[in-house]
């Protein structure tokens, strides 16, 4: 699939310093050549640097994985329920 416009988010997860962030995603099927939405996630975790300033990493603690498996699920959740009920809207 190709990109056809910039990606936006859709909805963001959140526990703490944990998110994750759903993105809505817009292409053209390589094949068909027919327009296709797609959903894609992202996981990070905030912390401050020496300084202060606000960062984002991917890199987790193990304390972070229980947070990440959480925000992860509602992402999922999410996901499914919205490509469900799309789905129905079209049928």
């Amino acid at each position: 699939m190709e990109n056809i416009e910039g990606n936006t988010p859709e909805k963001r997860f959140s526990t703490g310093v944990i998110n994750a962030t759903v993105w809505k995603n817009q292409g053209t099927n390589k094949k068909s050549n027919e327009f296709v939405e797609y959903r894609t996630v992202s996981l990070q975790r905030r912390y401050q640097d020496k300084e202060g300033v606000w960062k984002s990493t991917n890199s987790l603690r193990i304390n972070d994985l229980p947070k990440a498996s959480l925000v992860l699920n509602k992402a999922y959740e999410y996901i499914v329920l919205k490509e469900n009920s799309e789905q129905l809207a079209v049928a």
